[in-house]
């Protein structure tokens, strides 16, 4: 049994002197949705560009359902479908001739479009003009048109940009949908951890090129490491009893004490050591990193709103 819908080696992309993707090794589970993560720039579209062949790898190992490119590029491209930036649509067209156009290409018979329309729940939209459809109706439509080959890999290119809330919670059900019922796996690129985060399995986070992630939610989870944030009047002096009872402790920007082990000490012992020693406390609190905060340590780049 296929245990990876994709699989790259030490994949690699230039642009001259620019590293665009840097020895990537990604193992994506089949049936999952897999959160592909990095800010802007990041090289998540020129990795997905590789996956597909649009673009040729300088070096690496690509493996698509079991099949490698570029031998078999043909052989992949019927068991995927794509939504990559914006949709290509016929806005003249009505959304079901916009699919017609498309079931004919692939060689489908007709009954696929009503099985897809019913998929994005666009079957009241379908006889209406594209250019009068929403946003969201737009990429629901293109989510549609890549579902119409029965695909067994969905390779999807941020695809709640430029949606409303309600848009984005509409794709987010579709997707989580077409993974558990339909066993179909979602890759998902993104720069918003927080939209991801509520759909995805598995995680790869991507910085300046290269892999700095790979794994489940929950392993990422676990890489958030509670800890103390302490502000004194004399800083120096806490540092050293913290040093003397055994405590590893950081000093931020703004000069806030953080104490990374023992975080789950008593923070009331905490302060009654520090008041003991006639160290005035300021400020003190316990802290668990969010998923954001440890995005932001991973990549070193603040994450985009």
């Amino acid at each position: 049994m296929l245990s990876e819908a994709i699989f790259t080696q030490q994949l690699t992309r230039r642009y001259r002197d620019i590293v665009a993707v840097n020895q990537v090794t990604l193992q994506v589970p089949q049936s999952s949705i897999y959160g592909f993560l990095g800010p802007n720039g990041a090289g998540k579209t020129t990795t997905i560009r590789l996956l597909l062949q649009l673009i040729r790898p300088d070096a690496g190992v690509v493996r698509v359902l079991g099949l490698t490119l570029p031998k078999q590029r043909q052989a992949i491209l019927q068991q995927v479908g794509t939504l990559v930036e914006m949709p290509s649509l016929y806005p003249h067209l009505t959304g079901y001739e916009n699919l017609d156009i498309t079931r004919r290409l692939l060689g489908k018979e007709r009954r696929q479009i009503d099985q897809v329309l019913g998929i994005v729940r666009l079957e009241s939209a379908a006889r209406r003009l594209v250019r009068d459809y929403s946003l969201g109706m737009r990429q629901r439509l293109a989510l549609a048109l890549a579902l119409l080959g029965d695909p067994a890999l969905l390779i999807l290119d941020e695809p709640t940009n430029g949606l409303d809330p309600a848009g984005i919670q509409e794709m987010r059900a579709l997707l989580k949908t077409l993974a558990m019922e339909r066993g179909i796996t979602v890759f998902l690129s993104s720069h918003l951890l927080s939209e991801v985060e509520q759909i995805a399995t598995h995680i790869g986070i991507l910085a300046h090129g290269r892999l700095v992630f790979q794994g489940t939610l929950e392993a990422l989870r676990a890489l958030s490491t509670p800890h103390i944030r302490v502000q004194v009047d004399h800083p120096d002096q806490a540092r050293q009893l913290f040093a003397q009872r055994g405590y590893a402790v950081e000093t931020d920007a703004d000069g806030i004490l953080r104490v990374t082990n023992g975080a789950d000490s008593n923070t009331a012992a905490i302060n009654a050591l520090l008041v003991q020693n006639q160290i005035a406390v300021s400020h003190l609190s316990y802290v668990v990193p969010s998923l954001e905060d440890l995005f932001t340590q991973l990549t070193g780049k603040a994450l985009d709103s």
